[in-house]
């Protein structure tokens, strides 16, 4: 289970500026704001600067960069004041093992981890992580509760337009893309091996070998396998239905036969029960389909290609019939980015999808190829639905991405107007080489 490349790319530039803060005798040095109970370091300061660098983006003064870092603490200073925002540290804690965990099983092992991210010990990463998501949890709520109700009128998005449209960036070549995927179906056969395996290994753990070791040498679920097994903290309704209801007719200290999951199979052990959360560890063994089940899938889907093709079925009906893909599947098959947006810039596509459509038309179907959805093996087939070259943003063709950028726009403006509002409220010690770097210190 690897972390998305922006969530990595955060997270390395995150740690890296919250491990300069642990560095034995440059803490309090380093100290470049007290704003409520929050701390600014010079070395949020300097990553931001050298991240924007790296990005290529438009280059800013470290004032600047200190201010939008001095504007963010102040809403996460109050957003922990605010008794209408839930308390999640629970919740936030058992997230942060589990990406902690995620991080760790794609390093040979713990030290080596720790190393990379020139980080001392286990519980100093993960107290990092866990304050990057606290952070970004109190923002955000605060956020939304400042911006509630915010709308853009059709008038406000013209003027919008007309005022900006001069700095507007080019859109790039841009696709709207629908596809059917199923997932192979493992033979029976199949099936009852991984079962007969995990019975096995189920009887050495009756017979006194430990679960833990058994989790860290067999278990294909590397994000849990690293830590034996063991998932702490977990919400009724965190996972799928048959795990739940299997770890929770189990009683402490108690292991399941194996039991199938959209995952694969599992055994599972329950360690604690505490409210509305518990704590279990499980074996998994993946339901990896085989050269033999992938072809049976693929003949599936040619044939199911086919009948649309012969006009015998439509996409939409034959999306709705027989995908696999959840995301997709009562979307008419639409295929949308990390935004929702179903216009996708071809130069962000999967490698494997912008080779399968590359010279195609509008309304060209590709043929079926091998793919993964969810982190699991499928075959697919894509229709182009929609060609869009690169143009400039216009009302025209681009209505709703400009009404998302006159409505971020509004909320920018809401946000600093109530920064400016709680400004003199907060407690806040700035470092002196600091004192002129925002507008409303001077």
């Amino acid at each position: 289970m690897k972390l998305s490349s922006l969530y990595t790319l955060l997270l390395l530039f995150l740690v890296q500026s919250f491990s300069a803060q642990l560095t034995k005798g440059s803490f309090v040095d380093g100290i470049a704001a007290v704003v409520g109970t929050e701390l600014i370091l010079d070395s949020e300061v300097n990553e931001q600067l050298k991240y924007i660098e790296q990005q290529g983006l438009e280059p800013a003064s470290k004032c600047k960069v200190f201010e939008s870092v001095l504007n963010n603490k102040i809403i996460i200073s109050e957003a922990k004041k605010d008794t209408l925002i839930e308390n999640r540290s629970e919740q936030i804690r058992s997230i942060a093992e589990q990406k902690y965990n995620q991080i760790l099983s794609q390093f040979p092992s713990e030290k080596a981890m720790l190393d990379n991210y020139k980080i001392s010990t286990a519980y100093e990463m993960k107290r990092m992580i866990e304050k990057i998501d606290t952070d970004q949890y109190y923002a955000q709520e605060k956020f939304r509760r400042i911006t509630q109700g915010i709308d853009a009128t059709p008038f406000e998005i013209t003027d919008f337009y007309n005022n900006y449209k001069e700095q507007l960036p080019e859109v790039k070549d841009e696709v709207i893309l629908s596809q059917i995927s199923i997932f192979p179906k493992l033979t029976e056969a199949h099936k009852k091996e991984l079962i007969d395996r995990l019975n096995i290994i189920r009887q050495a753990i009756l017979d006194g070998e430990s679960f833990e070791n058994q989790a860290r040498i067999y278990s294909e679920d590397k994000a849990s396998a690293v830590n034996g097994g063991k998932m702490k903290n977990i919400t009724k309704g965190q996972m799928v239905k048959p795990f739940e209801a299997a770890a929770l007719n189990l009683e402490v200290g108690q292991i399941s036969a194996p039991i199938e999951t959209e995952f694969g199979f599992h055994i599972i052990r329950l360690d604690a029960k505490k409210g509305k959360n518990y704590d279990a560890s499980h074996i998994l063994l993946m339901n990896t389909p085989n050269d033999e089940e992938i072809a049976t899938a693929k003949k599936k889907l040619e044939n199911i290609r086919k009948e649309i093709v012969d006009g015998k079925i439509t996409f939409k009906e034959a999306a709705v019939k027989y995908s696999d893909d959840k995301r997709t599947k009562y979307n008419a098959g639409v295929m949308t980015d990390e935004n929702g947006s179903d216009r996708m810039e071809k130069i962000n596509l999967d490698p494997i999808l912008g080779y399968q459509i590359a010279g195609l038309n509008e309304g060209d179907m590709t043929e079926v190829f091998e793919t993964t959805v969810d982190r699991k093996k499928a075959v697919s087939f894509v229709k182009i639905n929609t060609i869009i070259p690169a143009h400039q943003l216009s009302l025209e063709t681009d209505y709703d991405r400009l009404k998302d950028l006159t409505l971020k726009k509004k909320q920018n403006e809401m946000i600093e107007k109530w920064v400016k509002e709680v400004f003199p409220k907060v407690y806040m010690n700035i470092h002196p080489r600091y004192q002129d770097c925002h507008s409303l210190l001077k």
